[in-house]
């Protein structure tokens, strides 16, 4: 399932539960959930009303009882709790862990101070993005990163075919995937304060990007200030055996005002962040420089090279790419993902990768490429919705403010 049809689909599931036998409608959206894996948290979503629907191989919630246009409300006035422990976090140790990754990242890995972390891309040999992570090196000798479920046979795949031949060749480097662990996302202006509650660590020295392995109601857990929303949060790496209780911990000292929050409105929140979904607005054959993640490629990195795709990237650094991402404000029905974008004579020149209304801002937003030379902010375009042409234009990202927790 593409991420950029879940707000559809939760708003389909909405509509089918109001106005059909709810027997009917699980038989038909749930009938391959015995195939499908659990998070540590599954009878809990399901007792406090969670909607359940196959994702990237699990069985995870789309909403519960609130609308999704509610849910994305509430993070950005409150807060939002998620279950990603459909994620899969991984470290690798030794004391060659960090040139190791370099081959595979355009990150400057090496650059990182102990204790923080980026965003970065793995990369093919034609320049191409395999996946987006974020990293975070916890020490020079053990980096911490999750990558998308979606992604994780072919991202674990590729990673160890390159491990055994760097360790061949006399590299120290060896890793641990962490099933037995869960993580949490927890989002929105009420998270620092909540979560204040249940660790002795002073969490406002802990700014956005920064890692810490902490005592988190009673259990060692990552804390990573980082998140998929815009808004300052969260993600908690937990022992699986404790993460309801730590859900069930951080709900009851919100007061009720921080929500467990679905794949519908985490959708929403990070088309409204500008943020990218693997397998919409990145795949295999998209660079990290045509996705607008220039920022990602450290400036060593840039006059170095070492990656894979490294000649490939470094000359679109140099010439500027063919294409390139945008956001759009549109007209007419929401723009959905393979929409056409036109110009005002007709004539294709992209197409969209993520779109939906915005809870929010009470529009239509949209992301997608254009042809370089178009992309210009205020261009003014034709989008195509099953087939009739609505007004829109191009837009600045992200469409709504960030409020990541940084240094003043």
């Amino acid at each position: 399932m593409r991420g950029g049809s879940l707000w559809q689909l939760g708003q389909s599931i909405t509509r089918r539960l109001a106005q059909t036998d709810k027997k009917v409608v699980s038989r038909r959206y749930f009938a391959s959930e015995a195939d499908l894996k659990k998070t540590a948290l599954y009878d809990f979503h399901v007792a406090h009303g969670g909607k359940m629907v196959p994702f990237a191989g699990w069985s995870m919630p789309i909403q519960y009882k609130d609308s999704i246009i509610d849910s994305t409300v509430n993070c950005r006035q409150n807060g939002s709790l998620f279950d990603v422990a459909h994620m899969c976090g991984l470290s690798l140790k030794g004391k060659d862990c960090v040139p190791f990754l370099e081959t595979l990242v355009v990150a400057d890995v090496a650059g990182l101070a102990p204790g923080t972390g980026s965003l970065t891309v793995f990369t093919n040999e034609k320049g191409g993005a395999i996946d987006d992570s974020v990293i975070t090196k916890v020490t020079d000798d053990h980096i911490y990163l999750v990558v998308n479920a979606g992604c994780r046979d072919k991202d674990l795949a590729h990673i160890e075919e390159h491990m055994k031949a760097f360790k061949s060749k006399g590299g120290d480097v060896s890793w641990h995937i962490h099933d037995e662990r869960s993580l949490l996302a927890l989002q929105g202006p009420l998270a620092a304060p909540v979560l204040q509650h249940l660790t002795k660590e002073d969490l406002s020295k802990l700014y956005f990007g920064q890692f810490q392995i902490l005592d988190i109601n009673g259990s060692t857990c990552f804390l990573t200030r980082t998140g998929y929303t815009g808004e300052d949060g969260f993600e908690i790496s937990v022992p699986s055996e404790h993460a309801v209780d730590l859900a069930k911990a951080i709900l009851e000292k919100s007061e009720g005002k921080i929500r467990l929050t679905g794949l519908g409105a985490r959708d929403s929140l990070r088309l409204e962040a500008g943020l990218c979904l693997y397998g919409n607005d990145m795949e295999q054959h998209i660079s990290p420089v045509e996705a607008g993640l220039t920022w990602a490629i450290g400036k060593r990195r840039r006059a170095e090279g070492g990656f894979l795709g490294a000649d490939v990237i470094l000359q679109q650094l140099k010439d500027g790419p063919t294409i390139r991402r945008v956001g759009f404000f549109s007209s007419g029905p929401p723009a959905r993902s393979h929409s056409q974008v036109h110009d005002e004579s007709g004539n294709k020149i992209g197409e969209i990768t993520s779109g939906g209304f915005s809870p929010n801002l009470k529009k239509n937003i949209a992301m997608g490429y254009v042809k370089s030379g178009q992309h210009k902010t205020g261009t003014k375009v034709k989008i195509l919705v099953r087939g009739k042409p609505y007004e829109g234009n191009i837009t600045k990202m992200p469409f709504v403010a960030t409020k990541y927790y940084k240094p003043t």
